[in-house]
């Protein structure tokens, strides 16, 4: 990711949000209408080779935000809230200062002592579970001389603002078994022999949490009312981006994998196939990633090819070929099966009339994820958006649209720091700031 910044006039009160990702930071100004004032994206790269250094996690965002700000009216400024990767952690001592090097989300825990007690102990439909679960992590901190507190990601950057190093949200707590649905955190964690007292707190994302620190509001040139709002993942920032807010609306995410969500009344647990929900608000936020999407498209096609092909492709008709395109064996969701082999012959002569098959079978996928959701309780798709680099290929678009039989709607951003954004503002209109 490259240095970016897009700025535009605003006038009027503006909400920030911050994204902090595997490569870099990004920070969004949004106005009370929704629409976007200001983004910049500053790469974590920029200040050392290692991205799982919490003070380069810190300098990137700083950056960002004051490139942000640059560019806007700082006296508008009403709120702030950040999202992080989901799952990662870290410990810190009394102060807030990391005691340790974080576990990242999809880094392991190779302790068979924790993993078998979580096994024991959590719930079957519990997040918790596995060796990449908050939980199994913030276990293994505890055992460090100094710790005072295990926190996520967004957690830590957070209190940087705030200066709260207590206090979590509902999704990135989610992972470390928090229960949303009684809004705390269960006993039975504490029979795993997590000590209760390094959990933080947990909030609604969306929630206030107070205000600037005195030096946060001086290091910024931010006025020192300004709110800190509790965020959310990077995966619920990037859904709550797009627009979507209704029940059955669904987002579906077409980068390297295929991932697809919808907004459900009620929360759907499937962990065979890598099914949790997310608590939004009343609603919740359920999905599942498929191992198909564009890395298998890349496996065959350069992009360059891709867009040649796709020019000549008719998606009205069908090739008649049933693909399950997979880079390699095994899938997850919407069939949860590790030997489950690529289907990809025969393969027709036509380069075109192959992609096309491909673009099928992806959106059969797609189709059939949605239709798994529904048959475990989900609401009815009635809508889609799209994100990643896929959602720009009109012949795949409108494939995915034969397929799926609703309607396709515009997403007003993907990325996950306008969705903090949006958090941030209806933040600061709920504790009546704007």
């Amino acid at each position: 990711m490259q240095p970016a910044a897009e700025m535009a006039l605003s006038t009027g009160p503006l909400s920030i949000g911050i994204d902090i990702g595997t490569s870099g930071a990004r920070a969004v100004a949004m106005r009370p209408d929704f629409s976007i004032a200001a983004r910049c994206a500053v790469p974590l790269d920029r200040f050392g080779q290692n991205a799982r250094d919490p003070s380069v996690w810190w300098s990137a965002v700083g950056a960002a935000l004051a490139e942000l700000l640059s560019g806007i009216d700082r006296a508008a400024v009403r709120s702030i809230a950040v999202d992080g990767t989901s799952g990662t952690l870290l410990p810190v001592d009394g102060a807030g200062r990391p005691l340790a090097e974080p576990l990242m989300y999809n880094d392991k825990v190779d302790d068979d002592a924790i993993l078998a007690v979580i096994a024991r102990e959590a719930p079957a439909a519990s997040a918790a579970r596995g060796a990449t679960s908050g939980l199994a992590k913030a276990l293994s901190f505890q055992r460090l001389p100094g710790v005072a507190a295990v926190l996520h990601q967004a957690d830590w950057i957070a209190a940087q603002f705030s200066g709260r190093f207590d206090t979590s949200d509902e999704n990135n707590a989610l992972k470390t078994g928090y229960d949303f649905e009684a809004r705390r955190w269960p006993d039975w964690i504490a029979a795993t022999g997590m000590r209760m007292g390094f959990l933080p707190g947990v909030v609604k994302p969306g929630d206030v949490t107070g205000k600037l620190t005195a030096s946060a509001a001086d290091l910024f040139g931010l006025a020192r009312d300004v709110a800190a709002v509790a965020g959310t993942t990077d995966g619920c920032a990037s859904f709550l981006a797009t627009g979507a807010a209704a029940v059955g609306d669904g987002v579906t995410a077409l980068g390297s994998s295929l991932t697809i969500k919808i907004l459900s009344d009620r929360p759907i647990s499937a962990p065979q196939f890598g099914i949790y929900s997310h608590r939004l608000g009343d609603a919740y936020l359920a999905g599942g990633a498929s191992n198909s999407g564009g890395k298998v498209l890349a496996q065959h096609f350069s992009l360059a090819r891709i867009i040649e092909l796709s020019a000549v492709i008719d998606p009205m008709t069908e090739t008649g070929l049933d693909y399950y395109p997979l880079p390699a064996v095994g899938e997850r969701f919407p069939v949860a099966d590790p030997d489950l082999p690529p289907r990809l012959t025969p393969r027709p002569a036509d380069d075109a009339d192959y992609l096309k098959a491909m673009f099928e079978g992806i959106a059969a996928i797609e189709a059939l994820g949605y239709r798994r959701l529904a048959e475990l309780g989900a609401p009815r798709l009635t809508s889609v958006r799209s994100v990643g680099g896929g959602a720009a290929n009109p012949a795949w678009t409108a494939i995915r649209q034969r397929k799926l039989g609703v309607d396709f709607l515009p997403a007003l951003s993907d990325e996950a720091a306008a969705g903090t954004a949006r958090l941030a503002l209806m933040g600061a209109i709920a504790a009546g700031l704007l």
